[in-house]
């Protein structure tokens, strides 16, 4: 059985879902604001999704597929967020997805959660490259794709349609060579 590691870095602490977050998970990301900036979060975010969600984490974590961490404000404890390596292909290649509640937009959480999570990948899992998307009506996920060292490579025309909406879906990757980004230590 794999385990998924706790990852404590400045102000958060990365760690695996629980049940228990369920409340809190619906209720930041059934904020339709939120849900705006995703490609895949529903609105309204309805009872029993959030459960759902977590239940197949490890699952997914077995299969080596998927990790999703909840991002915590070490001086609350407060969840504010979500960070996953997705579709992962152990020693190539994976994607990297996060949102994070409305309350703490702003903060620089998602750069600070993103640094550790793609160390993580690129050490745990012998990554060589790690991507990530964003609708282009959500330039801010881009500008923390940008602060990642991530490379634009690309844009679908009109990829995602949402509430009626079609949007272009922007495409950003970097390789484990290019990484520049904070090294995880043994116990991290």
């Amino acid at each position: 059985m794999i385990t998924q590691p706790t990852l404590e870095i400045d102000r958060l602490i990365l760690r695996p879902f629980e049940l228990s977050d369920a409340p809190e998970i619906q209720r930041l990301a059934g904020d339709r604001a939120v849900a705006a900036t995703t490609e895949n979060i529903p609105h309204p975010y309805e009872d029993g999704m959030a459960e759902a969600w977590v239940s197949g984490h490890a699952e997914a974590l077995e299969k080596g597929a998927d990790v999703h961490f909840a991002v915590v404000l070490k001086s609350t404890g407060d969840l504010a967020g979500a960070i996953s390596l997705m579709r992962i292909v152990k020693g190539h290649r994976a994607e990297l997805g996060y949102w994070i509640g409305k309350p703490y937009w702003g903060n620089g959480y998602c750069t600070e959660a993103s640094q550790a999570v793609m160390a993580f990948g690129f050490d745990r899992f012998g990554l060589n490259r790690i991507h990530a998307r964003h609708v282009a009506q959500n330039p801010a996920s881009g500008c923390v794709m940008k602060k990642l060292g991530m490379t634009h490579e690309g844009r679908l025309r009109r990829h995602v349609r949402k509430w009626g909406r079609i949007d272009d879906l922007v495409l950003y990757g970097i390789l484990k060579r290019e990484w520049r980004g904070p090294v995880l230590h043994a116990g991290v």
